[in-house]
C-alpha cells in the first residue's frame, strides 16, 4: 500500500471534520486543536478552503456571489487549494504536528455530486492527497442545519443543495475511519466526544495516500 513517510513514533496525525454546512464542525475544530495544544502536543488548524490563497480568493469570490464560475472549473479549483497544502500538511505530520481540517475532499465530492457532476470524474481528482487518520462526520438534520445563526450567507448554503449533500456525504463513509458525531448534541457533549475519538488514534502506522474516494 502506498505511504507517506516512514514509520516513526508519535508522527503528527491527519484530523478532519465533515458535514453540512452550519453543522458546528468549525467550532469543534477549533476547540479540539485548544485541547490538543493544552495537552502538550502541537496542533494546527487549516480551513478548506483556503480563502487567503490566490486560488482561495477565487473560491471566496465565487460563495460570496461576486462572480459565476463553471462548475467543473469550480471543482478543479476546490482539489488544486487542497493539493496546494499538501506538502505543508506532510511537513507537521513528519514534525509530530497534529493538522485539524475543518474540510476537506469528501465535502467537494459531496457538493460536486449533489450538484449532478460525472461521479467517476469527481472521485478521482483529489486522489494522491494525504489520507485522513480519522474523519469526524458531524451527523445534523438540514433543517436544524439551516435553522442556526449565518445559514444562507454563501453561494451554497441553499435548504436544497444541503438536503442533496447529507443524502451524498454518508455514501463516501469508509468505516475503517470514519467516525460519526451526533451535532445535535450539546457542544460541551459534541466537544467531550471528539477529544475521546482524538485519544484513541493509532499513530503507530506511516501516514497513507488516497487512492479512492
Amino acid at each position: 500500500m502506498a505511504t507517506e513517510q516512514n514509520d516513526q513514533e508519535e508522527r503528527g496525525a491527519l484530523i478532519v471534520f465533515e458535514g453540512l454546512d452550519r453543522s458546528g464542525k468549525s467550532t469543534q475544530a477549533k476547540r479540539l486543536v485548544e485541547k490538543i495544544i493544552n495537552s502538550g502536543r502541537m496542533a494546527v488548524l487549516q480551513a478548506f478552503p483556503d480563502r487567503q490563497s490566490p486560488v482561495g480568493e477565487m473560491i471566496d469570490r465565487y460563495l460570496r456571489g461576486e462572480i459565476d464560475m463553471d462548475e467543473h472549473a469550480l471543482h478543479l479549483l476546490f482539489s488544486a487549494d487542497r493539493f496546494l497544502k499538501k506538502k505543508m500538511i506532510k511537513q507537521h505530520i513528519a514534525q509530530g504536528v497534529d493538522v485539524v481540517c475543518d474540510r476537506y475532499c469528501y465535502s467537494g465530492v459531496s457538493y460536486s455530486l449533489a450538484k449532478g457532476l460525472p461521479e467517476d470524474w469527481v472521485r478521482v481528482t483529489d486522489q494522491g492527497l494525504p489520507k485522513p487518520d480519522i474523519v469526524l462526520f458531524f451527523q445534523v438534520s438540514p433543517e436544524v442545519a439551516a435553522s442556526r445563526g449565518g445559514f444562507g450567507n454563501e453561494r451554497l448554503e441553499t435548504a436544497q443543495l444541503q438536503a442533496e449533500v447529507a443524502k451524498v456525504m454518508p455514501t463516501l463513509r469508509d468505516d475503517a475511519f470514519w467516525k460519526s458525531v451526533n451535532a445535535d448534541a450539546a457542544l460541551a457533549a459534541v466537544e467531550k466526544e471528539v477529544f475521546q475519538l482524538y485519544t484513541e488514534l493509532d499513530r503507530s502506522k506511516p501516514l497513507d495516500v488516497l487512492e479512492k474516494i
